[in-house]
């Protein structure tokens, strides 16, 4: 163990004092240094921050600083730096400040800031911004979006905003109070539109509606005004990627006129405001109007031409009707003329062979007849004798009889019992006898 007595001792605020002494000096005041923004907070017109530095592969913090700007310069600066960069102070931006190493006995080492190189900022901002445009490029998509077009007209919109936001409501206001009185299918799919949830927000609405797609005829992204450090989540390549490859033909209306991101490159199409957005797709609407009023009036225009000139074809029509009628009349008359004299001349030829035919089929016709007749009379008169010849009452004349009883003619005696009474009829006469 260290005896106390033989060790001279400093205390704290003597060691930071020193530390002091070695930092504040000519080489750690008033330097131009680069860093990135993080944890940006304004505290009683102070600005406090920290600055970092990271490993370019990585991405990993190499090192790290306090840094405070103190209220009587704080103002100034954020001023002239919003009106150079359209940003305020914002955590994530890269920024160029010229500092000065503080070393406070209580709080510890700090950076005082007093300048800002806004140039830095905006050519940081820019090359991230050409790097990305660069790879959507190299990648073929980006181009994608805007080349597509919309149907005509676009009626049925797909809406990625805020949910109550200002930029919404104005958006809304102007497209339903549209003087034409279009109607208009609209659709919100609320999405965070500030901060660092803004990429992923506005991605997710947009798989949403490409689900539905055949559905809408567009998409608008619309977003009020603000600070110009407020669209720094729009600075994304997942999303530009995401917006560039849409199916549907994307509106982009984010900020003010001077505001641009990188999505304002890779949509269909760029407006300045929520309002703009809406004015455009009803102009769209408008021109539609007007294209089917032309188109009516032309159409109009066309029927009057045809109906004039079918009136004077009709016109020259019914005043050859009869003429035209009494040729016709006159020619079927000749032509029916021509076949009646066609006819009897046919007929005489046809007609007389045939009736000399007639005629020799008539005399034949008679003697075959006759011929005939004859035949059948002599065959009766023969078939005549011999039922004659063959009768009963020539039977009878020739001696014979014919005995019955019952009225049944006897053929055997030993039918007929004793005592019967038998009728036998003869020539002339009948004669009754009863059997032994």
């Amino acid at each position: 163990m260290i005896k106390s007595q033989q060790v001279e001792a400093l205390t704290l605020y003597q060691l930071n004092r020193r530390i002091a002494e070695l930092v504040t000096n000519s080489s750690t005041q008033n330097v131009w240094v680069t860093a990135e923004l993080s944890d940006v907070a304004v505290r009683g017109g102070h600005c406090y921050m920290e600055l970092l530095q990271k490993d370019p592969d990585t991405g990993a913090t190499v090192a790290k600083a306090r840094a405070a700007i103190w209220a009587n310069v704080f103002s100034r600066l954020r001023s002239d730096f919003y009106i150079a960069t359209g940003q305020d102070f914002a955590t994530g931006l890269k920024v160029m400040v010229r500092a000065s190493v503080s070393m406070h006995p209580v709080y510890g080492m700090s950076l005082v800031i007093n300048a800002v190189n806004p140039e830095y900022t905006m050519g940081d901002l820019l090359r991230r911004r050409k790097e990305m445009l660069a790879r959507l490029k190299a990648e073929g998509i980006l181009d994608m979006n805007r080349s597509l077009c919309w149907n005509e007209p676009p009626l049925r919109i797909a809406i990625v905003s805020a949910e109550g936001a200002a930029g919404y409501g104005d958006f809304m206001n102007q497209l339903n109070g549209n003087q034409l009185g279009l109607r208009f299918t609209t659709r919100l799919f609320p999405a965070i539109m500030q901060g660092e949830r803004t990429a992923q927000s506005v991605i997710a609405a947009l798989g949403l509606i490409a689900v539905e797609q055949d559905q809408w005829d567009g998409v608008v992204i619309i977003r009020g005004g603000g600070a110009t450090s407020d669209l720094m989540g729009f600075e994304n390549y997942d999303l530009a990627s995401a917006v560039a490859q849409f199916p549907l033909p994307v509106i982009v209306g984010i900020g003010h006129e001077r505001d641009v991101t990188i999505l304002d490159y890779v949509a269909n199409i760029r407006v300045k405001t929520p309002t703009a957005a809406a004015e455009w797709l009803i102009e769209q609407g408008a021109m539609a109007l007007d294209r089917l009023d032309r188109l009516g009036n032309d159409i109009v225009h066309v029927v009057r031409e045809r109906l004039a000139g079918c009136k004077i074809q009709l016109g020259q029509m019914e005043g050859a009707i009869p003429s035209v009628a009494r040729g016709m009349l006159e020619r079927s008359h000749n032509k029916m003329a021509r076949y009646a004299m066609a006819l009897q001349s046919v007929a005489s030829k046809r007609i007389i062979p045939q009736l000399s035919r007639l005629e020799a089929l008539e005399s034949t016709l008679k003697l075959t007849t006759a011929n005939a007749i004859e035949r059948r009379s002599t065959r009766l008169d023969a078939m005549n004798r011999l039922l004659d010849a063959l009768s009963p009452m020539s039977t009878l004349k020739r001696g014979y009889s014919i005995t019955r009883f019952n009225g049944h003619a006897v053929t055997n005696e030993a039918d007929i019992p004793a005592g019967a009474r038998l009728e036998t009829t003869l020539a002339e006469g009948v004669m009754v006898s009863i059997k032994q």
